[in-house]
């Protein structure tokens, strides 16, 4: 099927796991499901079902339309796999200080007439930070960043921003763990919008509400509440994890 479909054709591919699915006559079949590797670029491959092949971190499969199933199947296989060790230069590279690619992710900073913080309670079951307070946030899909920003709280809360009244506030360079994927998390305020806030992707965030920056709620994501400090104080840069 990889390669009359994709034209790909895998040297290994190993036994996952064996899921049950409802066929078109409603009777349950068996599928079974195997993992592989590959490095390459989708967009050189030769399509002849579908319409796109695209490379999706985990934590941004929530965002896309697929079954509940297969998006939690992948989350699965994501959480137990290992990451490959990387290619002996890149390694090198990575030892030395150097190129290591950063994840950039995008946040909305909103202060109400009397000066409280729009904050959003994610979805127990989110692939991130499930029932934790954040910034209403994303990540950039080839677009620049207040792009991303205006997509994001249109989709997400129904909110209409002008990009002209958009201002950088504050950026977050952090790490997890020293093996961890470094992030560059930007913040963007905006002094003016239209609409209120509306839980339009249930499935990500169950509320919107706005908080004073003195009694912020908990839990909160950590780099959002130092983010939301130091935009107070007037601190455009900030630093967590590393050591």
């Amino acid at each position: 099927e990889l390669r009359e479909e994709a034209g790909l054709d895998l040297p290994e591919l190993e036994p996952y796991a064996v899921e049950n699915a409802t066929g078109m006559d409603g009777t349950t079949v068996p599928v079974a499901v195997h993992a592989g590797r590959w490095n390459g670029d989708p967009a050189e491959l030769t399509l002849t079902e579908g319409v796109m092949l695209h490379w999706f971190a985990p934590e941004d499969l929530p965002r896309l339309r697929m079954s509940r199933s297969t998006l939690d199947l992948v989350l699965r296989h994501a959480a137990e796999a290992e990451p490959p060790p990387p290619p002996p230069a890149t390694a090198a590279r990575a030892a030395h200080g150097t190129t290591v690619p950063h994840i950039i992710g995008v946040h909305l900073y909103l202060e109400d007439a009397d000066g409280r913080v729009l904050l959003g309670l994610r979805h127990p079951e989110s692939a991130y930070a499930g029932g934790v307070h954040h910034f209403l946030a994303g990540h950039c899909e080839r677009e620049s960043a207040v792009a991303c920003l205006v997509r994001e709280a249109a989709e997400e809360a129904g909110l209409v921003i002008d990009p002209a009244d958009v201002e950088f506030a504050h950026a977050v360079h952090l790490t997890d763990t020293p093996q961890a994927q470094p992030r560059l998390q930007l913040v963007f305020r905006a002094r003016h919008w239209q609409g209120t806030p509306e839980v339009l992707e249930p499935d990500r965030c169950v509320g919107w509400d706005w908080w004073h920056p003195d009694d912020l709620p908990e839990p909160i994501v950590p780099y959002a509440r130092a983010a939301i400090g130091s935009i107070r104080a007037g601190v455009p840069y900030s630093e967590l994890g590393w050591e």
